[in-house]
């Protein structure tokens, strides 16, 4: 009889967790809820968003957590890099990159301008881009390193009025795996979380009939992520799809 090597205790996940985390669009939404979460575990956040004050709202409600709000318009070389420097510089290291940072133009195609459908590339797909560069040396370095890009159910399938938001979270699914065949190489985990709907205010705020019911906490997505996150050596979960039960922009 062959004697198995015995399989690691995937629940044996430790009860604090030290690791650095760097959150795009943390001030609100799915953002601040991974802020909670994660720090909630023990990890040591960075709370980053175009909206300094959004920021510093997010780091004030994580009960004396260790992290730091920083402003970042992922959009810019020079922002994602300072915003990089400011983690290493407060906590020593950057392990994980969680790309979160999103926007929409609710519009028909035709009457969408050049520069909205720009913007909403720049940010949903030029921006984990831009981060991910930024943030690769440090994350190689760690040895821990874990890049978590957060998709959409608008890369499975269309809906009308968001040429430009399925075409950026397509293009970020895209990237992901990509990234994820090419970092394995150098022990980097990277992996895409595709969401559904949940109540937060980038869809409540424009579609503030959407019924409740169709739509998740932010919190449950979050937890989703640490999931990802607790994974054991050698092991990565490239993609992970969580949805609320009665969503409706998937079957």
């Amino acid at each position: 009889m062959t004697t198995l090597e015995r399989v690691p205790d995937l629940d044996s996940a430790p009860a604090t967790d030290d690791r650095v985390a760097l959150i795009t669009g943390g001030g609100s939404g799915l953002g601040r809820a991974t802020a909670e979460v994660l720090a909630a575990a023990g990890l040591r956040v960075v709370v980053a968003d175009v909206r300094r004050e959004a920021a510093d709202e997010t780091v004030a409600g994580l009960d004396g957590s260790d992290a730091l709000a920083v402003t970042l318009d992922v959009r810019d070389a020079a922002s994602a890099a300072t915003a990089v420097r400011a983690a290493v510089d407060r906590f020593g290291t950057l392990d994980v990159l969680v790309n979160n940072a999103g926007t929409d133009v609710t519009k028909a195609f035709d009457e969408m301008s050049a520069d909205e459908w720009g913007r909403v590339i720049d940010v949903n797909l030029r921006g984990p881009m831009t981060m991910t560069q930024a943030a690769l040396p440090v994350l190689r370095d760690s040895g821990r390193g874990h890049v978590v890009n957060i998709v959409s159910t608008a890369a499975k399938r269309a809906w009308t009025e968001a040429s430009a938001y399925h075409a950026s979270k397509w293009g970020l699914l895209g990237f992901s795996h990509s990234l994820h065949a090419e970092a394995r190489r150098y022990g980097l985990r990277v992996t895409a979380v595709v969401c559904g709907g949940m109540r937060t205010p980038f869809i409540l705020d424009r579609f503030p009939d959407t019924p409740l019911e169709n739509l998740m906490d932010p919190h449950a997505a979050a937890r989703a992520i640490r999931f990802v996150l607790d994974q054991p050596d050698g092991v990565v979960i490239p993609e992970l799809m969580v949805l609320p039960l009665n969503e409706t922009s998937w079957p």
